[in-house]
């Protein structure tokens, strides 16, 4: 079958499943459990984690076929894969084992789309750290970690004292700490992916 045939296959098996085709789905199945469980496997190194991370998105996958939007299975599959990849790496730097999953995270090279969303993904974080700070602390903050002036250049330009600014330095930056640490890991990803 050349691949336009195998497409229109895929987009008929698609089609059965979300009108509720048990045997779509099995197909389905059949047709990408083991290439998602090798994607899995390739940056977890952990069989029974990969074959869990699978399985959990099938059972999702099925119950949720009365609502489920997909254009591209194979994109919904595989996107599905890398954000539980990134789940359940984060509930494992939450227990504790942060070193093994970091190196194994950093091992994944990502397209260029997919560094652009986490990226963007980075940005919109940061952005929404800042504001929850109160001005002067946000602003304080973003010139000098965003714009690296020195606190003498910030101290003169908002007619504070350098005391004042350590003051709020200090305060936004214990702020954005515990506002981070979430989001810890796509910061890493992303740092990662753009060095």
């Amino acid at each position: 079958m050349d691949s336009k045939n195998t497409e229109l296959s895929e987009q008929e098996l698609l089609e059965a499943f979300l009108s509720g085709d048990r045997k779509a789905f099995t197909a389905i199945y059949q047709l990408y459990w083991q290439k998602m469980y090798l994607v899995a496997y390739r940056k977890l190194k952990d069989k029974q984690a990969a074959e869990e991370i699978i399985q959990d998105i099938f059972v999702k996958l099925w119950k949720n076929r009365a609502t489920v939007h997909i254009t591209r299975l194979d994109y919904y599959l595989f996107t599905a894969v890398r954000y539980s990849i990134i789940d359940h790496i984060r509930s494992e730097i939450v227990h504790g084992e942060y070193e093994q999953y970091y190196k194994a995270f950093l091992s994944i090279e990502d397209s260029n789309t997919e560094n652009t969303i986490a990226f963007n993904e980075l940005i919109s974080t940061i952005t929404n750290g800042l504001d929850i700070l109160p001005e002067k602390s946000r602003e304080v903050f973003r010139l000098n970690r965003l714009e690296h002036w020195p606190v003498a250049q910030i101290a003169e330009h908002l007619e504070l004292s350098e005391k004042a600014v350590q003051y709020h330095l200090t305060k936004s930056l214990k702020s954005m700490r515990v506002y981070l640490k979430d989001h810890l890991l796509l910061i890493l990803v992303v740092l990662s992916a753009l060095f």
